[in-house]
């Protein structure tokens, strides 16, 4: 996939609204070969999804051995809306509290007290993490009015097809 159909797909508004939310689940592979997928917080910086972890994070052995991941981001709503995303995870272990921890939970229902104790908490137990950014390769948005799965796409074009013989 080309870097400006990328671009051109996550600047749509659907893929901005899924952007801004909290939480995607990461699939990648286990050493042993088995997939593994997880929710997980992430922030969008305008070209890369970032997450982050602890430092004794199981997934990081794997993410060091095989780096390809998988990402949803969607809705729980019908017609669901959906953005896959592909890529590379490169990790980067920070000191402290990386900005995109902090910003990615920005939509829990917290009053401002409750944010400042969380904080506190956050930074006392942590000395460290790791940021898992993922720039994206691969790209789709499903929204099920412009978009939709692949397989449904090539049966209604199927149809098409008949509908015209």
């Amino acid at each position: 996939m080309q870097q400006h159909e990328i671009t051109e797909i996550l600047n749509r508004p659907y893929s901005q609204e899924l952007l801004a939310r909290d939480l995607t689940r990461l699939a990648y592979v286990a050493k042993d070969g088995t997939p593994r997928n997880i929710p997980i917080g992430f922030t969008w910086n305008g070209s890369q999804i970032v997450m982050c972890t602890t430092k004794n994070s199981p997934k990081l052995a794997h993410l060091r051995e095989n780096p390809a991941v998988a990402l949803t981001i969607d809705t729980e709503v019908h017609p669901p809306k959906i953005l896959l995303i592909r890529g590379q995870a490169e990790l980067d272990v920070v000191d402290g509290i990386p900005d995109e921890y902090l910003q990615m939970n920005g939509s829990y229902q917290m009053t401002p007290e409750q944010r400042v104790v969380w904080e506190a908490e956050v930074r006392s137990l942590y000395d460290g993490m790791v940021r898992v950014v993922v720039t994206p390769t691969w790209v789709k948005l499903i929204d099920f009015e412009t978009t939709l799965p692949s397989a449904v796409e090539e049966l209604m074009h199927e149809r098409a097809a008949r509908q015209q013989a």
